[in-house]
This record gives structure tokens, C-alpha cells and sequence, in this order.
């Protein structure tokens, strides 16, 4: 696909992208990021980074000069800032290109160009090629150009952790064992009459049977009889037996046909049945465990999704939320606001077992600038704490035991008091993050996509404050400019 890193000639109908003008007295949370933007194009260094880690990505396996014409490099920077920067959807994103007059200047489309150039499923496609690796190394172009503006932001840093959701629906084990049979019957049925294989013909039916126990389980589970189990283990035991004779049905079918399957698509079709089977057993397996023979499964050995399986349950306390479905996530934030360092932890991994190794990741990220950093008492061991004091100068960790919370905040100086009451305004960062950059709850599939959803969204988070510090210097009474958060 023929593509370029930006439109070096200008265009007759449009302003050159430097002398954009923006809406100051707008509180829009466009404005600060197309200011942003504006300092990345216009600074040629930044640009020319940027625009190079995107190539990268785009034409990884392919050439430039041949082909259709394709994005420019800049354009899809700029959307990649603006979709969960404004926590916009691709339908959405599209309508803003085609229609938002300062958002097409800064990408440096004229009124003549044509709208069907940036249709949802292109901008989709297009954005789904950027790598996580790349997102991460865009934002730390970001994080450098905003420490050349405030450079005593990178010698502080505050960080924590928090869930974002995965886009499931509440996972019951009748559930998930019901979306395995409505995915692999399906399958098998289109299998068996390419090869006129029987069995298969009332495949609907079959799955309304599954659907029907599945829905009779859930209403025995949310009443508060006192014979509900007896009646759960007596459903669930239908559901099991049911499951596994299409299981069974389901193995001798690709078994059959798997020696004489010749086509691409067979051999796919094959692939996705056997998947679809695998996951569907294992979640069988748990009910069988869980509820049949009363057993405690730990999470590890539990599926939460067959769609999203490195969904984990987190169990942290907070209130009104005492389970959560998703990844835990940790960020550090800066004095400035600049989230500069994050990490998506591993489904097992907590607090504890990942500040040292990332609190490290992020010195290096600051190039060693860092000298008081503050994490929550979920952080705490007594080696955690000597690690940090060899990583940074000044650590604010309390222990989790009262006696020696108590303790360590009547012997404490009076720095580490203030690093302490600062601390809480990483939370104000996390509340925006969910809020106006969409990791309440992540839209994308899989883990690799999960992955970039959260890069992107800290790309949109750390380009709107680079925005908000070029707008105060630029007009700080004006509308754009104004903010709340108080530096770190």
C-alpha cells in the first residue's frame, strides 16, 4: 500500500498544519490534544520519530511504493491519539474526521479530499496494525517532549494499580458452557453437510435444549430457596450430559472428516471446532468439579470468557465492586501528570510481586531523574521497601500492619508525610483514565488487542496533558487551559 509519512507540499485547501487554529475558549477535551499534536508536527525531531515508529508497523511485511494509496503515517498517529484520547469508538472517530474542522487541519486534509478515504473499517484496520511495543515507545516521545517543557516533573513519581474490565458478560459456569455450544454446533453442522454427514440436521434444537437448562440454572441460583442445590447439582448434571454427548458427537465428526479434509477452509474450520471443543471442556470440567463434587477450583485453573480467556477475577474490596473481570494494570504518574511508565501485569502477578522490577523500568524511562516515588500500602514487604530505597532516593511505602502503620507515620519526617498526602492524586490520574480514556472497561478483543486499548489509552492521556502544559504557557486564562489537578 502506497503510503508517506506526511504531506510535505501544501495544499491549496487547507492551512498548513503549525498555523491550525484552535478554539481557547473551548473546554473540550479536543482541544488540548489537537494542541498536542500541533507541537509534535511542527517540532521535526518529535515528528520524525513518531511518523517512524508507526512506518514500522504499518509495512512491516510489505513495500511502500506499490499498491493503493493508504494512510499517511501522520494521519494515523493523530488518530491513534484521538480515539480513546476523547474515548471515542470508530464510528464515532470517523464522523469527527470527516466533519471536525480543526481535527482534519491538524492532519492536513483539505475540503477537497474525499470522506470515504477514513471509513471506520479502515481506520480499524489500520490502527489494529500498531504494535503495543510501538504505542509505548510513542508515549515516552510524548513524556521526553513534556519533560523538556516542566523538567522537574521526572523527579517525582506516584503509582498504583487498578482493573480494566474485559468486555464479558457476567461469567456462571451454565454460561460460558452454553457459548461453547452455541459456537461449535454451529460449525460442526455447516462440516457435516459439506461431506453429507447426519446427525447434524436439528442442530437449532440442540442448542435451544442447552440454552433452556442454562436459563433454568440461573433462576435456581438467584432465588433463596433453601432445596436450591439439590436442584443446581440435579440441573447441572442434565447440562454436563447433554454437553457431553455433543462433545462426543463433535470428536467423531472432525475425527471423520479430518483424514479427507483438503481445503484452506476445512482445515480452518477444523481448527476452530477443536478450539471451541477444548475450551468448552475445560469449563465442563470446573462445574463438574465445582458443583457436582464440592470442590474449591482456584482461579488459575478457572475460565472467566471463551472469548477473552486472560480474563481474571480480582476480588480487591473496592466498594460496590467486589468482583471485577479483567487485567490488573499498574501506572506511574509524574509530576506533571504524564503517565510515564506502565505495565500490564501478569494474571497471577499482585502489587508486591512487580513494583521493584517496574519502579526499575521506570527509572531507566526517566533516565534516572526519579527521586521520590510513593506506591500504597498493597506494595509493602520488608524487601520491596529495601529494593526501592536502592532504586530512588526518597520512598513513601506503609506497612499493611496497623501497629507498624501507626509506627512508621509517628517517626516519619516531614517529607515523606507530604510525598504521602500528594500520593492520593494518582488516584485523580486513575479516575481520568476510566472516565475520559475508555479503561473502565476495554472495547477491543483479545489479549494483544487488550494490550493496545491500554496503550492507546494512555497515548490519548499523555498527548491531552502535553496539550493542557502548552496552553497554559500559550493562555492560561483561557477555557482550554483551565485544570484542577494539582501537579504531583
Amino acid at each position: 500500500m502506497v503510503r508517506k509519512h506526511y504531506q510535505s507540499q501544501h495544499r491549496f485547501d487547507c492551512s498548513p498544519v503549525a498555523q491550525v487554529e484552535l478554539n481557547l475558549e473551548c473546554r473540550d477535551e479536543i482541544v488540548p490534544i489537537l494542541a498536542g499534536l500541533q507541537f509534535l508536527y511542527t517540532n521535526n525531531k518529535l515528528r520524525h520519530k513518531a511518523v517512524k515508529l508507526v512506518a514500522a508497523d504499518l509495512n512491516e511485511d510489505s513495500r511502500r511504493d506499490v499498491g493503493r494509496p493508504g494512510m499517511d503515517d501522520w494521519h494515523v498517529v493523530v488518530l491513534a491519539a484521538v480515539r480513546l484520547g476523547c474515548n471515542f469508538d470508530y464510528d464515532k472517530l470517523q464522523d469527527q474526521v470527516e466533519n471536525h474542522r480543526s481535527l482534519r487541519g491538524i492532519m492536513g486534509i483539505g475540503d477537497w479530499q474525499d470522506a470515504d478515504e477514513f471509513t471506520y473499517r479502515r481506520i480499524r484496520d489500520t490502527l489494529c496494525k500498531i504494535k503495543p511495543e510501538t504505542l509505548e515507545k510513542l508515549n515516552q516521545v510524548v513524556v521526553a517532549a513534556g519533560h523538556e517543557i516542566v523538567p522537574e516533573a521526572a523527579t517525582s513519581v506516584r503509582a498504583d494499580s487498578f482493573v480494566v474490565e474485559t468486555n464479558i458478560h457476567y461469567p456462571t459456569e451454565s454460561s460460558l458452557i452454553f457459548d461453547g455450544v452455541r459456537k461449535f454446533v454451529p460449525l460442526c453442522a455447516d462440516l457435516a453437510g459439506a461431506y453429507d454427514i447426519e446427525g447434524w440436521r436439528q442442530y437449532d434444537h440442540l442448542i435451544r435444549k442447552i440454552k433452556k437448562l442454562k436459563q433454568n440454572i440461573g433462576r435456581i441460583g438467584a432465588s433463596k430457596s433453601s432445596i436450591k442445590k439439590d436442584a443446581l447439582e440435579s440441573l447441572y448434571g442434565d447440562l454436563l450430559a447433554r454437553t457431553e454427548q455433543l462433545l462426543s458427537r463433535a470428536d467423531e465428526l472432525v475425527e471423520n472428516v479430518e483424514t479427507r479434509a483438503r481445503s484452506v477452509s476445512i482445515v480452518a474450520q477444523i481448527a476452530a471446532i477443536k478450539r471451541w471443543i477444548e475450551l468448552t471442556r475445560q469449563v465442563c470440567g470446573t462445574a463438574h468439579r465445582r458443583v457436582l463434587l464440592g470442590e474449591s477450583v482456584p482461579n488459575s485453573e478457572k475460565l472467566f470468557s471463551l472469548f477473552e480467556t486472560h480474563t481474571q477475577l480480582y476480588r480487591r474490596g473496592k466498594a460496590g465492586q467486589p468482583n471485577q473481570y479483567g487485567r490488573l494494570v499498574l501506572v506511574f504518574e509524574d509530576g506533571a501528570g504524564f503517565i510515564s511508565h506502565y505495565h500490564l501485569m501478569d494474571r497471577d502477578s499482585k502489587d508486591q510481586d512487580v513494583v521493584v522490577e517496574q519502579t526499575m523500568a521506570a527509572q531507566r524511562k526517566h533516565s534516572g531523574q526519579i527521586e521520590t516515588a510513593s506506591f500504597d500500602r498493597g506494595f509493602h514487604s520488608d524487601e520491596n521497601e529495601s529494593a526501592l530505597q536502592e532504586i530512588v532516593d526518597d520512598v513513601c511505602v506503609l506497612p499493611r500492619a496497623p501497629l507498624q502503620y501507626a509506627e512508621r507515620l509517628k517517626n516519619a519526617s516531614v517529607k515523606f508525610h507530604q510525598t504521602r498526602l500528594r500520593h492520593s492524586g494518582v488516584e485523580s490520574a486513575i479516575g481520568a483514565l476510566q472516565r475520559g480514556n475508555g479503561l473502565k472497561r476495554c472495547r477491543d478483543r483479545s489479549e494483544i488487542g487488550f494490550e493496545r486499548y491500554f496503550g492507546l489509552a494512555i497515548l490519548g492521556r499523555n498527548i491531552h496533558t502535553l496539550g493542557k502544559l502548552l496552553l497554559t504557557k500559550k493562555n492560561a486564562s483561557s477555557d482550554s487551559a483551565q485544570s484542577r489537578r494539582q501537579a504531583a
